[in-house]
């Protein structure tokens, strides 16, 4: 951990993270990963007893009122017992939370975010449908219109915490005739209006955070129950990139640390030869490796929560830090998982050690709330955009001529 980063107060909410994720049973964790536990609802409501659920909620609505940086240390922290612990405090209190907190009026916020804070009531974000998921625009599932109400039809699938949430974020198409931009609408819909949901899913890790596929048949909704305006969708996606992808990444750092933790200890006591098996520079140099690869990460995302924190660092700009360290981050933890079963061997590819159950579930890091490649296509139109904007108001060195023939222009052949 970044402790000199960190300020006495964050440094406390470290600690209780930490505590917190300290306090989970072990035969709590091997429910969830043998699938005898559908959602954490338990480790839910203890977190939300604590107050760690919702950091960055206004103190008004149940929350603490922090910031990014804050939240981020408490994700690495709350992770480290396992991914899915993170996924389903993170959908709860990061991502549903932020649409509330940005979106919701004054009475939905009053509804919806207490119970959430206090770890009463738990909700799920309804984004990715069987069709496809990061083709947001695409989405087939419809609300029509009826009277004052809403007719909501459709399916979501691959939805962490569905089968535990009492209430849904839901993104569906209004307006099938508009632009794609102003063809959806956000609604919060309570499971009591006639939700399905159906836990489906033989998962390769992350058990136990009730991924489900979510069915709506006729659901009506009533329009108090729109979060933010009607066709009005695109800008809550957009500003829930910033919870679902950044605070993914934040969260991998601690599912990955105790691959580190374990390959170390492990390489501390393993002989090999007579000697102690980090005494081999394929060992150890692995094992270094590892801990860079943490420390690179925890330096771009609290470099990148600092710049989302600020308020000064523009919409495309803030977009391509966040893609960016999505992808960097979920990778380069992905890596250190792999290089902790190879120092240990066969024996990491066992149960014996949980370095295997840590791989299985760092996997999906890759692959939801936008997968990697979708974080390059963004980053790549930001950053394209952003090099256009600079080069009209160029005031750097232009290292372009900086070549012995950098003049000879009948080379420079660009057609």
């Amino acid at each position: 951990m970044f402790d000199f980063l960190m300020d006495e107060a964050t440094l406390k909410l470290r600690d209780e993270a930490r505590a917190m994720a300290a306090s989970i049973d072990r035969q709590y964790l091997l429910d969830m990963d043998a699938d005898k536990i559908k959602y954490p609802k338990e480790f839910m409501q203890e977190c939300g007893r604590r107050n760690l659920i919702g950091l960055r909620v206004p103190q008004e609505y149940g929350g603490r009122g922090l910031d990014w940086r804050a939240d981020c240390v408490a994700a690495e922290e709350i992770c480290v017992p396992g991914y899915i612990f993170g996924c389903a405090w993170g959908v709860t209190g990061d991502v549903v939370a932020e649409a509330l907190v940005h979106f919701g009026n004054d009475e939905q916020k009053k509804r919806y975010l207490p119970p959430l804070t206090k770890g009463e009531k738990f909700a799920a974000e309804c984004l990715t449908e069987p069709r496809g998921g990061s083709d947001f625009f695409g989405s087939t599932t419809i609300a029509t219109r009826d009277g004052d109400d809403f007719i909501l039809n459709g399916q979501k699938r691959f939805i962490v915490g569905g089968e535990g949430a009492d209430f849904f974020l839901v993104y569906a198409k209004t307006d099938p005739n508009a632009p794609s931009s102003r063809s959806m609408t956000c609604f919060v819909v309570d499971r009591e209006m006639g939700v399905e949901t159906k836990y489906l899913y033989g998962l390769m890790g992350c058990r136990g955070g009730g991924t489900a596929r979510v069915v709506f048949k006729d659901v009506r909704v009533p329009k108090e129950n729109v979060i933010g305006e009607v066709n009005g969708a695109g800008k809550v996606f957009n500003q829930m990139m910033i919870p679902e992808r950044l605070g993914t990444a934040a969260m991998t750092i601690g599912a990955a640390r105790p691959a580190l933790e374990i390959a170390t200890n492990y390489s501390n006591k393993r002989k090999a030869f007579g000697t102690q098996i980090k005494n081999f520079q394929g060992v150890s140099f692995k094992v270094s490796d590892m801990a860079l690869k943490l420390d690179a990460c925890r330096s771009m995302i609290y470099t990148t929560a600092s710049a989302v924190d600020s308020g000064a660092v523009k919409g495309g700009r803030q977009r391509r830090m966040v893609s960016q360290s999505k992808k960097f981050v979920t990778e380069q933890c992905w890596e250190v998982a792999n290089l902790a079963m190879q120092v240990m061997g066969g024996i990491g590819y066992t149960d014996i050690f949980p370095v295997e159950k840590i791989l299985r579930d760092l996997r999906l890091s890759m692959i939801w709330v936008g997968s990697n490649e979708i974080m390059s296509l963004i980053s790549q139109h930001e950053w394209y955009r952003e090099f256009e904007e600079e080069r009209h108001n160029w005031n750097k060195r232009d290292s372009e001529s900086d070549a012995l023939n950098a003049f000879v222009e009948e080379e420079k052949i660009y057609e």
